[in-house]
């Protein structure tokens, strides 16, 4: 009885049960901070990544939404569709054949110069009109138009486009094959009586869509749909959900109520999280996912660091010293790397030799850092990317919008029976895309820029019968220098179309290049009519003028070109007096560093 009153008040007994509790605070210490920091940094990065993956799906969506509103613009400002319509049923049968053939090419060539445009119809309300590919006239004259929910819709927005749901086309000819389609309409307008005239619809490939958000996957079971404003499923895999109202009131709230991109919600009892993207139409993308399925793999985690912690406890009691002296260093060790990583050391590695818990916890812990680097590697190659395809997306968008006008000036002259100045315009159009579309890339020297303005004011003065002379002043050394491909043609052009032209006069252009202090300057000057003060003073602020739509093609192009590759190591300044030009200058700071960028 002595005996065991004197070991329970022993020295020896009472450091080793203090030691072991000192052990079992410390133990469970670590293990909930580990478990914390690597929650907080797993969730962090496996969220990031979902909203970078939505971000870019939305944006794949908009490219494909916006080729549907160029289509629909080109169309409905074509001066020879509008005539063909004014005129339809008025014309002998030959004029209307050789109309019909006209537009019927005309429409199929939009559609396959772009994969993502299916079929394209321009249409009258009486049940005639024109469609590419197997467009059936029959099947259009059974089908009240006037009735139809998108063309009321069109008539009251007078002109603004009309976005319908996924859906099988009604004019298709193929029986029941007909292709699955995303339509966007709008009303044909007469310019010089604003009388609505006839309706343009263009049909998106509702194929490359759905693929578009299918090959996304959330979890196991988490899906991508695509709504309206209004809360309305307007894309889905299920076609049974189309036009119908989002059933979750929950869902439906964070959707249209809720500005939030990241959110959660509960769907029969289960939780589940949410992200959302806006698109270029005013929709938005939507993907759900059981919160279950991106945190399971945490919640194993957690309950191994539990179990983990309890049965090291067990044995730290069972073999009290021993095994209390063997467990300290471990565990010091895997606490000064996880201090490291928390200063944002993620080089840092646990070495733990060891062959018990803290060793297995210690190669865990080395695993998770090193598939953190590896998701943070990825989404810095996601972002970049990114950046290439926004890049090309800026070149793909300005190359149409030049070549449609050059090829505007070789129609006006074919039609003009101008066959010689337009056999000129050819040959020149013919050296200018061999110069434009070169081996040397996005990327080209100055001097190679200035050659492709040379070639198209070529182009110009055959078309206008018209000489526009140019004045260049470039320092010596600065042809060689290298710059984005297309940055100082749009201005040119503007100065040509908007302010020379207009005139009715020859006019003067005149580029000075200038290099000094690292700064690269450029300084492009007509005598032109010039631009009143309003729109000078919104082309001098181009971030809120690109927001609201104030931009035309060619300076929205000179815009992007310098933010995706000069970041903010750029601006530019417009100025111009009434009849007297416009001077339009772009300064390219820190030049020698964008370079090495």
């Amino acid at each position: 009885m002595f005996r065991k009153k004197f070991l329970y008040r022993s020295f020896s007994t009472k450091i080793i049960v203090a030691f072991l509790l000192v052990i079992l605070i410390s133990t469970l210490f670590i293990s909930l901070s580990f478990y914390w920091e690597s929650n907080s940094i797993l969730k962090k990065n496996v969220r990031e990544s979902t909203v970078q993956i939505t971000k870019q799906t939305a944006e794949s969506l908009s490219f494909i939404l916006n080729v549907g509103i160029d289509t629909s613009d080109f169309i409905s400002s074509d001066e020879n569709i509008r005539q063909a319509a004014l005129e339809l049923n008025s014309n002998t049968s030959n004029d209307q054949r050789r109309n019909s053939e006209y537009i019927n090419t005309l429409l199929n060539n939009y559609v396959y110069s772009n994969s993502f445009v299916k079929i394209v119809y321009v249409l009258k309300e009486e049940g005639s009109g024109w469609g590419s590919g197997t467009f059936s006239e029959a099947r259009l004259k059974k089908i009240q138009l006037s009735e139809q929910e998108w063309v009321k819709e069109a008539k009251q927005k007078d002109g603004e486009l009309v976005w319908q749901g996924l859906q099988y086309d009604d004019f298709n000819g193929g029986g029941i094959n007909t292709d699955l389609t995303l339509p966007v309409g709008r009303v044909l307008k007469d310019f010089d009586t604003l009388n609505n005239i006839g309706l343009v619809q263009v049909h998106l490939d509702g194929r490359s869509i759905l693929n578009t958000i299918e090959h996304l996957k959330l979890g196991k079971t988490g899906k991508f749909f695509v709504v309206d404003k209004n809360g309305m499923i307007m894309i889905d895999s299920n076609l049974d959900s189309i036009n119908k109202k989002v059933e979750n009131p929950d869902l439906y709230h964070h959707i249209v109520g809720n500005d939030a991109v990241e959110f959660e919600f509960d769907a029969n009892g289960i939780p589940y999280y949410g992200v959302k993207q806006s698109l270029s139409n005013g929709w938005m993308l939507v993907g759900t996912v059981p919160i279950h399925e991106i945190s399971g793999q945490l919640d194993r985690l957690q309950s191994w660091i539990v179990v983990s912690a309890g049965v090291f406890s067990l044995l730290a009691i069972g073999i009290g010293l021993f095994i209390a002296g063997r467990v300290t260093q471990p565990i010091r060790q895997l606490s000064q790397s996880m201090l490291q990583v928390q200063r944002g050391d993620l080089k840092a590695r646990a070495n733990v030799d060891s062959s018990d818990e803290i060793g297995f916890l210690s190669k865990q812990f080395n695993e998770m850092l090193f598939e953190i680097v590896n998701l943070m590697q990825q989404v810095e190659t996601e972002q970049s990317e990114k950046h290439h395809a926004e890049l090309r997306a800026v070149m793909h968008r300005v190359h149409p919008h030049f070549l449609f006008n050059t090829l505007s000036t070789l129609r006006w002259l074919i039609d003009s029976n101008q066959n010689e100045r337009a056999y000129h315009v050819l040959s020149a159009l013919t050296h200018l895309l061999e110069a434009n579309m070169g081996k040397s890339g996005s990327i080209i020297m100055v001097e190679e820029e200035l050659d492709i303005i040379r070639k198209y004011l070529v182009i110009l003065e055959l078309r206008y019968e018209k000489t526009f002379h140019l004045a260049l002043d470039i320092e010596p050394g600065t042809e060689r220098l290298l710059i984005p491909r297309m940055l100082l043609q749009p201005v040119v052009e503007n100065a040509i179309f908007h302010g020379i032209v207009p005139k009715n006069t020859d006019g003067q252009i005149s580029i000075k290049i200038h290099f000094d202090d690292g700064k690269l300057e450029f300084l492009i000057t007509d005598d032109g009519l010039g631009i009143s003060d309003d729109k000078v003073k919104e082309l001098n602020d181009p971030v809120t003028a690109v927001e609201k739509g104030k931009i035309g093609i060619g300076l929205r192009h000179i815009f992007d070109t310098l933010r995706l590759y000069y970041a903010h190591n750029w601006k530019w300044s417009i100025s111009s007096r009434s009849e007297q030009g416009t001077t339009v200058r772009i300064i390219i700071k820190n030049w020698e560093l964008t370079q090495k960028n």
